[in-house]
């Protein structure tokens, strides 16, 4: 073989491997605190390659434009400054980031239902979603990460204002050469518009696979057999590989059911459903070649004071399903 064409056989090789790596992410919450390497060490060490940062916006409530961010009043971790530190930190460790702003409406309403009464209501609220939206797109290009998410479950937003969604993404480009995706809830991601326009379909991905107290991973598996190939053929429609945004269950019983709810109400802590449903996740999608990956929801920095056997919640901190995603997240060396 020539030089010319072992260099060449090289480069595909090379090309071919890239392209197999999943991203094997997790969504690292913000928090008060600057991190350090004894925060992202135990992102190490189960395995993952990637952490979706998330600064935030607030807005007062549904039908109120103005998002307010990047402010003193926030938690170090959700402004600009904070998700610099948190990712010059996670880099340190060879963790590759996605920028992930969000937006919390008082009271925890859903996103999904921010609509305005009003055409000047429309406007202010686009010109102040650009100005949160790119100012994380400058921090991106500034720090050269790897995928910005342009919006988390805004469905409504999206739906009454589609002409100004492709504008932002036109601006977007226009400050940030990296990869875009967004988060789109699972009961939403069919009706966006822009899937196109974008380098990732993001989803949310809080399908109902069993109504199982304690669902089995079969059970799960058949429950997956409804929603992969509607996930599956948009891929192939748009041309676009899919990317879980986020993806995971509580450690509670019926935790299959309707895994959106973060109802605290639900008690019943259920360790086994909730290893049932991850495993069952990763075996419908991990090996696909369409899938690029996802980010667990969710994990908190001061890994040894959260989680654990009592805990309920999402976090599969200091749980067993850990050692699951840690068997899946094989890093390529």
């Amino acid at each position: 073989m020539t030089n010319f064409k072992w260099l060449l056989f090289c480069l595909v090789l090379t090309s071919c491997s890239a392209q197999e790596e999943k991203i094997n992410g997790v969504s690292f919450v913000a928090s008060r605190d600057v991190i350090d390497e004894t925060h992202v060490n135990p992102v190490v060490a189960v395995n993952a390659n990637y952490a979706a940062v998330m600064p935030f916006g607030f807005i007062k409530n549904l039908d109120h434009p103005e998002i307010i961010h990047n402010t003193d009043r926030q938690w170090f971790g959700e402004t600009r400054a904070g998700a610099k530190q948190y990712i010059e930190e996670l880099r340190k460790k060879n963790i590759k980031i996605m920028i992930k702003p969000q937006i919390w409406v008082w009271k925890g309403e859903f996103t999904g239902d921010i609509m305005m009464t009003s055409e000047d209501s429309w406007k202010e609220l686009e010109d102040s979603y650009s100005s949160f939206i790119l100012e994380y797109a400058a921090l991106a290009e500034e720090l050269n990460v790897a995928i910005l998410c342009i919006g988390t479950e805004l469905e409504l937003f999206i739906k009454y204002r589609p002409e100004y969604w492709f504008r932002l993404i036109e601006n977007i480009r226009r400050t940030y050469d990296g990869k875009l995706t967004y988060a789109a809830n699972w009961d939403e991601f069919r009706r966006t518009p822009f899937w196109e326009k974008l380098d990732f379909v993001g989803i949310d991905a809080y399908f109902p696979v069993s109504d199982e107290k304690t669902p089995t991973v079969e059970a799960c598996l058949e429950g997956w057999k409804t929603h992969k190939p509607i996930i599956e053929k948009l891929s192939k429609t748009v041309n676009k590989p899919i990317l879980f945004t986020e993806y995971g269950y509580r450690s509670v019983d019926f935790s299959g059911k309707a895994p959106w709810i973060y109802d605290r109400n639900m008690g019943d802590v259920n360790l086994q459903a909730q290893v049932n449903t991850t495993t069952a996740l990763y075996d419908t999608f991990w090996k696909e070649d369409w899938f690029a990956g996802g980010f667990i929801w969710k994990w908190f920095h001061k890994h040894d004071e959260v989680g654990g056997a009592d805990n309920p919640m999402f976090t599969p901190q200091n749980k067993p399903v850990e050692a699951v995603i840690k068997t899946y997240y094989t890093r390529k060396k």
